[in-house]
């Protein structure tokens, strides 16, 4: 089978609940399945299971999986390795000096390039050597030295393309579901349904699913993701927008023009590969000293050759240069640890944001939905206008269900397990950041949202001789206030309990070397203080705003703290955008995804763990292989110019070591 046609069959597999994992060779048309129940079940999927109906169906499948990109390095190297020594074998010696003498002239002229801007860097090492080996008639030297180049080379691009591959499809768009607009009624519908020439409503917060142009409506628009611009952008009537980008503030009704993921897929691989995002600041260090280090190699040549008149011995220094290893092997170490990165379920933006999680000594959460389990749920409805309880959950999911939130999703998940659907029964919804939502409902002025929001903000009351019932409300949940026409109608209890692995998470971090772990959250003083207390974080903050979190991290900052934020609602991007490194829940809000610069699977908080755990290594192992890559050739450079070592075998042991400390970077850091 092709490799698109593994990939399909792969992702029908892997969609299928029974199955737990699966292989698929597509050179021998092979599978191997791993899955629970019954053997016929699996026999059944595999007797219905037909390419034609696979394509029409979205899925990783239709970004590819790297199996492609991998196979076309794999025949690209074995056929370098193989036309290589089947050269040395079978092709007589003055044909193989004049093909290496005229390969030479390649590199050669980019050394020369590099001479020209100026420039004293590696490919003018590279040229020199190579340049000297062919003057000597030496070309089986000039030979190993452009065969090692070519395959460290090929191994670079490899492993770049393939992570940053790997790291585009974790970050490709996956909308589910999406507001469509027919005949001036917003309905949710699969996003597979949609085709075309639709109208699509997207909501403050959300993300814009498809390629289109704005039908109605105003908004600004993060298009951080594809662009790289850190301000929003304003776009209205006839606007072009872009699959990704997330509405901040407004609302915008999209003509859609474009419904495949690829052009989102494509244009995120073009921005990771331009991004200086990619590049930490040891990588970077490393890089400027590759090619800082250049003039000096060919300064040690030149001064070798004048002190020993051994031509010999000089080559031996010009052979062996620290760039090589230098350049190759830190950004593979970068890119690979982004990689297993996804490998857990974590999606890393760019080699800086591991390196801040190194260093960072303070962690800020916000509570609901990141310290406390991802679905909250709606435990009573105390109704206090005479309506009932389910009419009222009903109002309130017709209102939440534009706002995705976890306090939101619970009441909407609530109001679909009593079956209590609905028809669009509100005018427009505005939508206050951390405070709550605001519509007119049969002419009346309908809220819900926060207390601050209802009682303070809105100037809403609680009906008269209702005060005692209002103070009995059960003290051990979060609450949602919904008011009509400024007084209140309903109380929502909602339980928000802590992650059972939220303590011991909490404990893990602050043996992996983060010395405070700090509480914000928009909940009262009471709950605040009883949650932070059975988790175990050094401080806590009750009834905060966004800009409050923000500045909180600016503050620690200021101080000369490293800080990470981890956040899941729109209320967090501010605090999220701030940190040094922040990372968003991937069941939280579009917005906070977007913006911050890790996500994180909504399963556990022992990822966080993992995450530090990671950067940890892998800051290790950039320390260790620069240490090795200096000493091991600073060893060959003092052999060479005491004459032990010749100048073949310092390149040849130069340029494995340097594919070899390339492919240790390419392994796992997380053993256990």
């Amino acid at each position: 089978m092709t490799c698109s046609q593994a990939d399909l069959l792969l992702s029908y597999l892997e969609k299928n609940k029974t199955v737990t994992k699966a292989k698929v060779y597509e050179r021998t048309g092979d599978a191997v399945i791993f899955y629970s129940g019954e053997r016929k079940e699996i026999l059944e999927l595999l007797r219905s299971f037909c390419y034609e109906d696979q394509k029409e169906l979205p899925s990783p499948a239709a970004f590819g999986s790297g199996r492609e990109l991998t196979r076309t390095y794999k025949e690209k190297m074995i056929r370098k390795v193989l036309l290589r020594y089947m050269g040395k074998l079978f092709v007589p010696a003055p044909l193989r000096s004049m093909y290496i003498s005229l390969k030479s002239f390649k590199y050669i002229a980019k050394g020369i390039r590099c001479l020209m801007r100026g420039k004293i860097e590696v490919p003018v090492l590279d040229a020199t050597a190579i340049g000297v080996s062919i003057l000597r008639n030496d070309v089986n030297t000039a030979g190993s030295i452009m065969f090692l180049l070519g395959v460290g080379e090929l191994l670079e691009e490899w492993t770049h393309k393939k992570s940053v591959d790997d790291l585009a499809r974790t970050m490709s768009l996956n909308v589910k579901k999406v507001w469509l607009l027919r005949e001036d009624q917003e309905v949710l519908v699969p996003s597979t349904e949609i085709t075309p020439g639709d109208q699509v409503v997207v909501h403050m917060g959300n993300v814009i699913p498809f390629d289109g142009i704005v039908a109605r409506g105003e908004a600004m628009v993060n298009q951080a993701s594809l662009t790289g611009e850190s301000v929003p952008v304003r776009k209205a009537l006839d606007s072009s927008v872009y699959a990704g980008t997330v509405v901040e503030e407004g609302e915008l009704t999209v003509l859609v023009k474009q419904t495949g993921g690829s052009s989102r897929y494509e244009k995120i691989v073009s921005m990771i590969e331009e991004s200086e995002k990619l590049k930490s600041g040891l990588e970077s260090k490393a890089e400027h000293l590759a090619d800082r280090l250049v003039p000096y190699m060919l300064g040690g040549t030149g001064l070798t050759y004048l002190f020993t008149r051994n031509i010999t011995k000089a080559l031996s220094v010009l052979m062996v240069d620290f760039s090589c290893a230098l350049k190759l092997a830190m950004p593979i170490s970068v890119l690979s640890a982004i990689r297993e990165a996804g490998h857990h379920r974590i999606t890393v933006k760019g080699g800086k944001f591991l390196e801040a999680v190194a260093e960072a000594d303070t962690i800020v959460f916000d509570k609901t939905g990141t310290l406390t389990k991802a679905r909250p749920t709606v435990m009573e409805v105390v109704s206090f206008n005479g309506q009932s309880p389910d009419e009222l959950l009903r109002i309130a999911a017709c209102m939440e269900e534009h706002f995705p939130h976890s306090m939101a999703n619970a009441v909407v998940s609530a109001a679909k397990k009593k079956k209590l659907y609905h028809e669009e029964m509100h005018s427009k919804v505005e939508y206050a950041v951390a405070h709550g939502i605001s519509t007119t409902i049969e002419g009346k002025k309908t809220i819900i949202g926060s207390y601050h929001f209802v009682f303070e903000d809105e100037k809403c009351r609680i009906p008269q001789g209702m005060e005692e019932k209002f103070r009995q409300l059960p003290p051990e949940y979060s609450r949602l206030y919904l008011a009509e026409e400024g007084s209140l109608a309903a109380v929502i209890c909602i339980a928000d309990p802590l992650r059972e692995e939220a303590a011991d998470a909490i404990e893990t971090l602050h043996r992996a070397g983060i010395s405070k772990i700090v509480m914000m959250t928009g909940d009262s003083e009471q709950t605040a203080a009883a949650v932070a207390a059975r988790v175990g974080v050094d401080e806590y903050y009750s009834e905060v705003l966004p800009e409050d979190k923000a500045r909180f991290v600016e503050r620690e900052k200021a101080k000369g703290k490293k800080v990470i934020m981890i956040g899941d609602g729109i209320n967090d991007s501010p605090a999220l955008s701030a940190a040094d490194a922040g990372i968003a829940v991937s069941d939280g809000a579009e917005l906070a995804r977007e913006i911050a610069d890790i996500t994180i699977s909504a399963e556990d908080l022992y990822q966080i763990a993992v995450l530090k755990k990671l950067s940890n290594r892998l800051m290790e192992r950039i320390h260790w292989n620069y240490r090795f890559i200096v000493g091991f050739n600073s060893a060959l450079i003092l052999l060479g110019v005491s004459g032990i070592l010749q100048p073949t075998a310092a390149a040849l042991l130069h340029n494995t070591s340097t594919l070899g400390i390339s492919l240790k970077s390419m392994q796992n850091l997380l053993t256990d």
